[in-house]
Order: C-alpha cells, then sequence, then structure tokens
C-alpha cells in the first residue's frame, strides 16, 4: 500500500510544482499589461488575470495533495 501510495504521491508533488512555478514565473500578468486599466474590485475580470489565478489555484491544490499523500505514506 505505501509503495502505491508513493509511486503516485512524488510524480504528482513534483510535476505539479514544476507546473505552479512555470505558472508564477510565465502566466502572471507582466507590469506592462492593461491589468492597470481594470478597477482593483474588478481585476478578476481580466482574462489574463483570471487565467494565472485558475491555474495558480489548481496547480497549488495538487501541490499540497501530492505532499498530504507522501506524509500519509510516510506514516502508514
Amino acid at each position: 500500500m505505501d509503495t502505491i501510495l508513493v509511486i503516485i504521491a512524488a510524480p504528482l508533488f513534483v510535476i505539479s510544482l514544476a507546473a505552479h512555478i512555470y505558472v508564477k514565473l510565465r502566466l502572471n500578468p507582466k507590469k506592462s499589461s492593461d491589468l492597470d486599466d481594470y478597477y482593483y474590485e474588478f481585476e478578476d475580470q481580466h482574462p489574463g488575470f483570471a487565467k494565472y489565478t485558475k491555474w495558480s489555484k489548481i496547480t497549488f491544490t495538487a501541490v499540497v495533495i501530492g505532499m498530504l499523500l507522501i506524509f500519509i505514506a510516510a506514516i502508514i
């Protein structure tokens, strides 16, 4: 059971971490974008910022799930 959990959790963690770093570096709206034209309450409607936020949440959640699975495998 432990080995199956580690076989699933380790690649999930590594791939998700790499994807999260990619999202933070590449999808983050640049300072030269038109994000400043949006009022701060409506900046989540900006297409670039919405894409960045969505993928940031997805990859961070996958990293946390991978870490929890590795932790559970270490405890069992």
